[in-house]
């Protein structure tokens, strides 16, 4: 499996009993992304079996409480634990300060090497990228400067198609980097032997689309375009859209709306108000527009073919 998302938190700002704020684990093609870090993530880390030495790289919306005062403790803890690898934060501008203040008047000390990204563009960017994965920010419209993210794979190299290859003796192991990087092969008697008889095609790259606190907000549908997962902020139902336009936030069927006009394969819906006691209602809501809505909740793991 390349894409495995797990909801640490997915709830809005108001402290309730099993209740937790806004904190995501992803594991993206052998990468493990922290998105969010609400209050309890640490706990919920935890609860869930998420290897605290795994995370390199933790991913910050926006510097509203309910997704990022979980931060410093986590930081805190990692220090605790003897880290040393660096770890890598990427959120708006003003979230170094924050951070390194708290954690200077705490006296919390790491040995490790805290490396901030801020952020602080209006456009899409790229912001991170290795040899197996890069993420791009989604550009949100909230009550402060807001970025999703979008995570996406790069390609895999093809697989060799050994049965095929083995009908042609000239081939050997020294051929096969070659083979898998797509060119094709000559053998002695001039014969081309085409790429694809030789490899099978790799799974199409994967890609989760993460976008937090936001009003409704079609611009970001070429950015999100055909994900394979998306997780939409959904704080209110339509019934109280006039609250939804006021706070900057999204309903049930606005958040809909974006996944079926992205034309995504799954929507996940999150951070509900407290106002509501049945979160399936949001489902209910969504699927009219919508038919592959899930509902986010602590521990449930989300999952991409």
């Amino acid at each position: 499996m390349s894409l495995r998302l797990t909801i640490l938190g997915c709830h809005s700002a108001t402290p309730r009993v099993n209740a937790f704020p806004t904190s995501q684990y992803l594991e993206i093609n052998d990468r493990h992304f922290i998105i969010d870090c609400g209050e309890g993530t640490q706990r919920q880390m935890r609860k869930y079996k998420v290897g605290f030495s795994r995370i390199n790289h933790i991913f910050i919306s926006h510097l509203h409480g309910d997704h990022f005062y979980g931060l410093v403790g986590l930081l805190s803890t990692f220090g605790i634990l003897n880290r040393e690898k660096e770890l890598h934060v990427f959120g708006p501008k003003g979230i170094k300060e924050a951070t390194e203040m708290l954690l200077r008047i705490s006296q919390s000390h790491a040995n490790f090497e805290l490396i901030f990204h801020e952020l602080s563009s209006k456009k899409s960017e790229l912001i991170f990228e290795d040899e197996k994965v890069f993420v791009h920010t989604i550009p949100l419209n909230h009550r402060v400067y807001t970025n999703g993210y979008l995570f996406k794979e790069k390609e895999k190299p093809k697989k060799l198609h050994i049965k095929n290859i083995e009908n042609y003796p000239e081939i050997g192991k020294a051929d096969y980097l070659n083979i898998k990087a797509g060119k094709d092969i000559v053998l002695e008697s001039g014969e081309i032997i085409f790429n694809d008889e030789l490899t099978i095609a790799s799974e199409p790259p994967k890609s989760f689309a993460y976008c937090s606190d936001t009003c409704f907000l079609p611009t970001i549908i070429p950015i999100i375009k055909n994900a394979d997962l998306l997780y939409h902020e959904a704080t209110f139902l339509s019934d109280k859209e006039d609250l939804a336009e006021k706070t900057m936030h999204s309903t049930a069927a606005q958040a809909a709306t974006i996944a079926k006009e992205a034309n995504v394969k799954k929507l996940v819906l999150g951070h509900y108000s407290g106002r509501y006691d049945d979160i399936q209602l949001f489902k209910n809501e969504a699927e009219i527009i919508f038919k592959n809505t899930l509902l986010a909740e602590p521990g449930i793991i989300f999952e991409a073919y």
